[in-house]
């Protein structure tokens, strides 16, 4: 009877229900979370004894959200679907409430040494067994022990296609910058804080290196020199956000197809290139039905698909980037209105209901049509015309009927859309 679940374990046994849309998150939540491949071992362990007796098991993440639980049905019945436990600590719990006790013991990250999870055994008695916590603390140290070990195994799969390089061709870091090979002496220390690719920075002992990415993890090379020129950072162009356009990105020569969803983030960060926090981001997608947890999802699947040019704290786009919207509204400063009716294809994202994409697209749409009836010539009036927003714009195809020669077809198909 395991169930992975997104909720809260309120004071007592009482709970409140969880929608369906928070279902979905958690499945979304659970698929990335490190602790993932662990939950079969830690089912395996514990489901018999939380069925056998009158418990009930969890597996949080550090913020307290149930990524799977079983147990006494019985207990599962009153518990009814839970929220959000108490969040992870950093050392294990018993506590008593009135109505139950509880045991649990956080799950460390020996990659980070930050808290990832926690085990949590639950039941109505009023005081718990003493083993209890010494089993909780047993099946914690167990998952750090799979997860030490998995860390070793890619840290040797690293090492290995470092070695094949041949000479150790600079320092090898772990994805969360841990040093793996290239400094013998040790100098370094364990860890290094990483800089953005591409980025120069100075080392204990004053040499200037460069991080570039290699395979799962990174490479720190010697800095050219000062005289030579930067690596040029790679670019992301952006296509197909404006009109009925299908959305795609193209990151060096890889071109990507993008669901509205990705689409609608990445023409977020483009428009704020400052920074979003996941707060922000999911507000300005959602409004205040958001769920931070589904943007940290998503961007996580963008970053696999797109590398390096997405960064983080704040979520911001880190390379040189081209989109047909941005160049929109540099042509609005302008106020060129024959660049305008050729870049303006359509309505920015037609399809979203995100409310910041929205209030960008009426504002787009509001300026471009005010500068073609202001400044632009008939030309620049007919192809505002054919987006969606001009069709049967009767001002627009007024403006047409009257100014172009009546022989001319695309006034006759004006006065004709009029008529229509």
């Amino acid at each position: 009877m395991s169930e992975g679940l997104y909720g809260m374990v309120t004071t007592g046994l009482r709970v409140d229900r969880e929608t369906p849309n928070e279902i979905g998150n958690t499945h979304d939540l659970r698929d990335v979370h490190p602790l993932q491949p662990l939950l079969p071992l830690l089912a395996q362990s514990l489901a018999h004894m939380a069925g056998e007796s009158a418990h009930m098991m969890v597996v949080t993440d550090a913020d307290g959200r149930v990524l799977w639980r079983d147990g006494n049905p019985e207990i599962l019945r009153i518990a009814h679907e839970p929220h959000r436990t108490d969040p992870c600590t950093d050392r294990p719990l018993m506590r008593v409430p009135h109505v139950q006790s509880r045991s649990a013991a956080p799950i460390i990250d020996p990659d980070t040494d930050r808290v990832l999870g926690c085990v949590d055994i639950s039941g109505t008695a009023r005081s718990p067994h003493p083993a209890t916590v010494a089993l909780v603390c047993a099946m914690a140290k167990l998952a750090e022990t799979q997860l030490a070990l998995r860390m070793h195994e890619r840290d040797e799969r690293l090492r290995r296609r470092y070695e094949a390089l041949g000479g150790h061709p600079g320092i090898l870091l772990s994805p969360t910058g841990r040093v793996l090979s290239g400094d013998p002496l040790g100098t370094l220390g364990e860890r290094l804080p990483l800089p953005a690719p591409g980025e120069r920075m100075v080392l204990r002992d004053g040499r200037f290196v460069l991080l570039e990415t290699f395979s799962d993890g990174y490479l720190l090379r010697a800095a050219p020199p000062a005289s030579a020129p930067a690596p040029v950072p790679t670019r992301l162009r952006l296509h197909g956000f404006l009109g009925e356009g299908s959305p795609t990105a193209l990151v060096g020569e890889h071109r990507l197809p993008l669901s509205l969803r990705h689409a609608e983030i990445l023409a977020l960060l483009a428009l704020h290139p400052g920074g979003l926090s996941a707060e922000q981001l999911s507000f300005h997608l959602y409004g205040d039905d958001g769920n931070p947890v589904t943007i940290r999802v998503e961007i996580h699947r963008l970053r696999a698909e797109l590398g390096n040019t997405i960064g983080a704290r704040p979520y911001r786009l880190t390379s040189p980037i081209e989109a047909d919207f941005l160049e929109l509204r540099g042509l609005l400063a302008s106020s060129d209105p024959a660049s305008l009716a050729r870049v303006y294809t359509g309505p920015l994202l037609p399809r979203s209901e995100s409310p910041e994409i929205r209030r960008e697209r009426d504002e787009f749409e509001v300026q471009v049509r005010t500068c073609l009836l202001l400044r632009g010539s008939p030309d620049d009036l007919w192809a505002y015309a054919q987006t969606s927003g001009g069709r049967e714009d009767f001002e627009i195809l007024q403006r047409l009927a009257t100014t172009l020669p009546a022989t001319d077809h695309r006034a006759a198909a004006a006065r004709a859309r009029l008529r229509a």
